[in-house]
């Protein structure tokens, strides 16, 4: 199934990803794919990647310490845009199986 938004969609993730940015371009790619991430960002970046309604201001306030307030943007909107990729493609495969 063509897709008539890829194009776009990508060059968005990418420069978010590998962009300039507080956060190394490591970190963000890990972000967003749910692997390899540090220990300390593990629950919350899982936690976005699987219910990230739950997401709470404590969650965020606990990595203060470890992270200033742009860095932590970029980690969760990394993880986000990471999570509704797949999520996407996930639906664009179903429906072009169906």
């Amino acid at each position: 199934m063509r897709d008539p938004h890829a194009e776009l969609r990508n060059q968005v993730l990418g420069q978010v990803l590998n962009g300039p940015g507080q956060t190394e371009p490591a970190l963000r790619n890990a972000a967003a794919a749910n692997s390899g991430v540090p220990v300390e960002l593990r629950a919350l970046i899982d936690k976005i990647h699987a219910h990230a309604y739950r997401v709470t201001e404590g969650d965020i306030t606990q990595l203060e310490g470890s992270y200033d307030e742009d860095e932590l943007f970029e980690i969760v909107v990394s993880a986000a845009l990471g999570a509704s990729r797949k999520r996407l493609l996930s639906g664009l495969d179903a429906v072009e199986a169906a």
